[in-house]
């Protein structure tokens, strides 16, 4: 029972990086899309994108340190 933390620990960081991933991963199709249909809003486009990057970023930074809260038990 006491190595179940270390369970924990990668399950909640492992679900966290590949939930990042698969989001990352669509937004940044979508924004290719969006730049594909509208090339003067490139700019634009690009902006909003690296926001939400940094968004789901945090999320999966957010995680990493409750998998150390874990591990530090």
């Amino acid at each position: 029972m006491t190595d179940l933390h270390y369970t924990a620990a990668a399950i909640s960081i492992g679900l966290a990086s590949l939930g990042g991933s698969i989001g990352i991963g669509n937004l940044a199709g979508k924004a290719l899309e969006a730049i594909a249909r509208q090339p003067e809003q490139v700019g634009n486009i690009r902006a909003t994108m690296i926001i939400a990057i940094a968004f789901v970023e945090a999320a999966i930074l957010y995680a990493l340190v409750i998998s150390f809260m874990i591990l530090a038990k």
